[in-house]
């Protein structure tokens, strides 16, 4: 099949694909109790979301888990969206400062007239990732550059925006309602416009990456499934609470994620040791001490 992407090669766009799958599978190291609990579980809403929407202690591990490497996967994304742009023909993603910078000596046209040779660029994956402190400060260093540069533009690039959009960035400073011509909030897919040329860039670079990724993934081999044992561990847990039925013991399992040092959980281990091995709730103590 052809290459279809003008602006950036086939050969880079697999490195720049490559590169960020590569950073996927750091996050892919397996889950045991200790990882799984690293932040401190909500239990009360691990099983109210269990119960509310009917699922099985399996699924509602398994759904925590993915949250918990999808938060970091997030910051993966936004690797992906801001460093495809060091591949493309005038653009530096410098170490520090601005996200992308983008140098056209031929000019830049905006949209209400003005013709600049540089734009500056902050990079947000949502468009409601910014408080209204951020987005002052992000504003104010943008004011800056252009007070220093008066042959430049400044832009607030989201690659998730409510809609496409290459327009005024009006926002809050001090409580004042603050927006320039040269400082201005755009979609990806305007500001993919802008440095390629095409309308449809962004469209063609999507259409292209499923199957690059698919071909890196089979090429690599190296993005494996892990193996959590977070359920086994729970299970092992559960065991222990002897006159229980199977789902309150997973509960009681749950609960001292988060709960273990608190009145009443701390002394349940203690009651039930009338009636189990002393060297098993020993056991037990240790384990869940190791999760801490």
């Amino acid at each position: 099949m052809a290459w279809g992407l003008d602006f950036i090669s086939e050969e880079d766009f697999k490195d720049h694909v490559r590169a960020t799958i590569i950073k996927y599978g750091e996050k892919l190291e397996p889950y045991d109790l200790k990882r799984f609990n690293s932040n401190l579980i909500d239990p009360i809403k691990l099983i109210f979301d269990k119960s509310v929407y009917r699922l099985s202690w399996e699924e509602i591990v398994s759904n925590e888990i993915f949250r918990q490497r999808d938060k970091s996967n997030n910051n993966d994304i936004g690797y992906f969206h801001q460093n495809i742009f060091s591949y493309l023909k005038g653009c530096e993603v410098p170490p520090t400062g601005w996200d992308v910078v983008y140098r056209n000596p031929n000019g830049i046209q905006m949209p209400d007239g003005d013709i600049v040779h540089v734009l500056y660029v902050e990079m947000k994956n949502k468009h409601n990732t910014m408080n209204s402190a951020s987005s002052a400060k992000t504003y104010i260093k943008m004011q800056g550059q252009i007070l220093d540069d008066d042959d430049c533009a400044c832009l607030l690039v989201e690659a998730i925006a409510r809609k496409s959009q290459n327009m005024k960035w009006s926002t809050k400073v001090d409580g004042k309602n603050v927006q320039h011509r040269l400082i201005r909030r755009v979609s990806m897919d305007q500001f993919y416009a802008i440095i390629t040329g095409e309308e449809d860039a962004f469209y063609k670079m999507c259409m292209a990456l499923p199957e690059v990724i698919s071909v890196v993934i089979n090429e690599e081999g190296s993005v494996s499934v892990p193996h959590d044992t977070v359920m086994d561990e729970l299970h092992r847990i559960a065991e222990k609470y002897v006159g229980q039925t199977k789902e309150l013991a997973m509960a009681m399992a749950v609960y001292m994620l988060g709960f273990r040092s608190y009145m009443g959980f701390n002394t349940i281990m203690e009651r039930q040791s009338e009636d189990r091995n002393e060297e098993a709730l020993k056991r037990m103590y240790e384990f869940m001490k190791n999760i801490e």
